[in-house]
């Protein structure tokens, strides 16, 4: 009898036990929050170590520091957000939204080694870059391409790429595994030599800043990062064939900070057929349209008031991934048009136009805007801005 007393209590307190750590279990699921991705960005007066301590007091993860927004990417949940967004010490908590490749979607399939004889491709001939070349060729202009990297092997490109940084994962290369920031290189800087394409400038010095992915999207924290690298590795011009829909304040103070160090920033207007997006929706930006062969607005392309110039951007051929090439359209296209046109009127001076020896970013828009060709309405326009970029314009006039 007492034995079996003693199973059975013995039971009961097992049951008990599993009852219990169910339950605890049950508990602690309930409890846990989903992580998110946010900016945090602190008051000027507080210094690194107490912003880590804070982080850390949240429960929050650090991503990485944006020096530029005196900030922070963080992991938080829910509540770690509540109890940080009540500090002093805080000034705002952003979303970290994801920014996207304004590319257009297109059929046209890679043309793969060996390299193609080399072609002044329409577009290039459009902006009257290749009259340019005896005045500048961009030689000693520093040009950072935000976006998915670029392929630094690439036979038509390599000679031109100077370095980079990865912001996804620094310890890793800035070498494209979309093709879309190879794309857009060429259309800067693609080599004048016997094979594939000719870009605008064919001596600028490129720097492959990669913070989109293989997918071509990215997290604007990585974004504001790669400003921040342009700003502290001397950039003179930086292209965004990338955007979001969503106007983050942290964003808005990385591009203004960008802007205030001198370097001129050029954007892709979107491919929505209305609103233009940000980056190229900011004040301190030149937002640039889609055109095709004809000089009709590309009816994807973005509009508004915001936008300052017309570049082409459909069917573009230039450099791609795997040292090959490809056609592609879209705003993204037609941006890196503008941001080779800045790098050559920079080295050429002809943007100086209060003489101080110093190209500002607004002159430089100034200087382009007064050169361009005329589209659509006369004077600016919501679809052209002032107009198509003319290169040859802008280094003669």
């Amino acid at each position: 009898m007492k034995k079996k007393l003693k199973i059975l209590v013995t039971t009961l307190l097992i049951f008990g036990l599993i009852l219990g750590l169910a339950k605890a279990i049950s508990v602690s699921f309930a409890k846990t929050e989903p992580k998110a991705r946010k900016i945090v960005v602190f008051k000027p007066e507080i210094d690194e170590t107490i912003q880590e301590i804070l982080i850390n007091k949240a429960g929050g993860e650090k991503i990485k520091d944006l020096k530029i927004i005196r900030g922070k990417a963080v992991w938080l949940t829910p509540q770690a957000e509540k109890n940080l967004a009540k500090r002093t010490e805080i000034l705002r908590i952003d979303p970290d939204v994801e920014v996207f490749a304004l590319e257009r979607s297109n059929k046209i399939s890679r043309i793969s080694k060996p390299q193609p004889p080399q072609t002044i491709t329409w577009n290039i001939d459009r902006v009257d870059a290749e009259l340019s070349w005896s005045i500048s060729t961009g030689d000693s202009v520093k040009v950072g391409v935000i976006d998915t990297g670029i392929d630094l092997k690439h036979p038509d490109l390599k000679e031109n790429i100077k370095g980079g940084y990865n912001a996804i994962n620094p310890s890793k290369s800035p070498n494209d595994d979309n093709g879309h920031g190879t794309h857009v290189a060429g259309i800067i800087a693609a080599l004048n030599n016997n094979i594939g394409v000719v870009g605008v400038g064919p001596k600028i010095d490129l720097y492959a800043i990669k913070v989109l992915n293989a997918s071509g999207s990215g997290y604007l924290s990585d974004v504001i990062e790669g400003l921040q690298w342009a700003v502290e590795n001397g950039m003179q011009v930086v292209n965004m064939s990338l955007g979001t829909s969503e106007d983050v304040p942290s964003f808005r103070d990385a591009i203004l900070n960008t802007y205030n160090a001198g370097v001129t920033i050029v954007a892709a207007a979107g491919n929505t057929g209305g609103s233009v997006l940000y980056p190229a929706a900011y004040d301190e930006v030149i937002a640039v349209s889609a055109t095709d062969q004809n000089n009709q607005i590309a009816s994807f392309s973005s509009r508004g008031q915001e936008i300052d110039l017309a570049a082409p951007g459909v069917n573009i051929y230039s450099t791609y991934k795997g040292s090959t090439y490809k056609t592609l359209s879209g705003t993204s296209m037609a941006a890196p048009h503008v941001t080779g046109a800045a790098a050559l009127v920079i080295d050429a001076k002809k943007c100086d136009l209060d003489n101080d020896n110093i190209c500002t970013p607004d002159e430089v828009r100034e200087r382009l805007k007064q050169t361009a060709l005329d589209l659509g309405e006369p004077g600016n326009d919501n679809l052209y801005g002032a107009g198509l970029v003319n290169l040859h314009q802008a280094l003669t006039k």
